[in-house]
């Protein structure tokens, strides 16, 4: 795709959709460049509240399409009991900013009943995938975020969507739903952006204090030492031993799975895979991963017998 977008140096407010009709209308505007030419769109869905990360998932998707449309809810389908959606910050007017120095061309922000107008009675389910690690310690979430990213998708028709590689497991759900249903979109995953110091950027970061976001740096470590080995065993030994020295954090879990279908995977296995972990900081709930590349931990068997070398 060749990009039309104009420079930053020409850069206005983006158009502000808060209803379906506005949304489409905009939609239209911006499919439609010069001469006719379709333009291509890329799509950033966010819950808002952003940061860095936030900004270099747009600048990912300026360099993949034509237009940039970013989306701003917080979806309360994908909270469970006890969390924080009643909490969880909302910083339109610092949002829009952003989105204006990246270049956006519009941004959804609608409110609940606008994507719901009614209790969904059919709903995208994340099947035995979306119950492993994050799932299992917050059921139902995956089914929230599945079927928000459907609803999104259906209504902004974008040619490529970015998500942001913190949220492995939503990220590689989201492929298979797109691979499963035939929606057409192509998913494209973002590098995750850390502080300086290595903790993952995160909207929730801003409720830690400062001896907790001192214990969560913690996990950037652990992953970091794993990924330094390339044998199952050792990859996880490594980073737990970081995790347990760390009284400050309280782990949920610690994962070495296969990079495509978040299997367990052992010794035996080798190639691309991701280290994954959840913990509490205080009260609140961090996640991170990082690449690991394994090498198979295979048995020679020698020669079998009746056959030369």
């Amino acid at each position: 795709m060749t990009s039309q977008r104009v420079s930053k140096t020409n850069v206005t407010t983006p158009v502000v959709a808060r209803s379906r009709g506005e949304l489409a209308k905009g939609l239209a505007a911006l499919r439609t460049g010069p001469n006719g030419v379709r333009r291509s769109i890329a799509f950033v869905p966010t819950m808002g509240a952003m940061h860095e990360g936030h900004r270099a998932l747009m600048r990912r998707a300026g360099e993949l399409a034509d237009m940039v449309v970013v989306s701003v809810f917080v979806n309360p389908l994908q909270f469970g009991a006890g969390e924080d959606f009643d909490a969880y910050p909302r910083t339109f007017e610092a949002d829009l900013a952003a989105c204006r120095d990246e270049d956006v061309a519009l941004v959804f922000a609608p409110t609940a009943d606008v994507i719901y107008p009614q209790q969904p009675k059919v709903t995208v389910q994340g099947g035995q995938l979306g119950e492993l690690l994050e799932g299992a310690s917050r059921p139902g979430h995956f089914d929230g975020v599945l079927t928000v990213v459907t609803k999104l998708f259906n209504l902004v028709a974008p040619d490529v969507a970015v998500f942001g590689e913190k949220d492995y497991q939503q990220l590689a759900l989201i492929r298979q739903m797109v691979q499963d249903l035939d929606i057409p979109v192509h998913v494209v995953g973002a590098t995750t952006v850390r502080e300086y110091d290595g903790l993952a950027l995160s909207s929730r970061n801003r409720y830690l204090s400062d001896d907790e976001r001192a214990g969560a740096l913690a996990l950037s470590r652990a992953l970091r030492a794993g990924a330094g080995y390339s044998e199952a065993a050792s990859v996880v030994s490594a980073a737990q031993a970081i995790l347990d020295a760390e009284p400050r954090l309280r782990v949920d879990y610690l994962a070495l799975v296969d990079a495509d279908t978040l299997e367990i995977v052992d010794d035996q296995h080798g190639g691309a895979a991701r280290l994954l972990v959840a913990a509490y900081a205080g009260t609140t709930r961090l996640i991170d991963n990082i690449a690991v590349t394994l090498s198979a931990n295979t048995i020679d068997l020698g020669t079998p017998i009746g056959l030369k070398e």
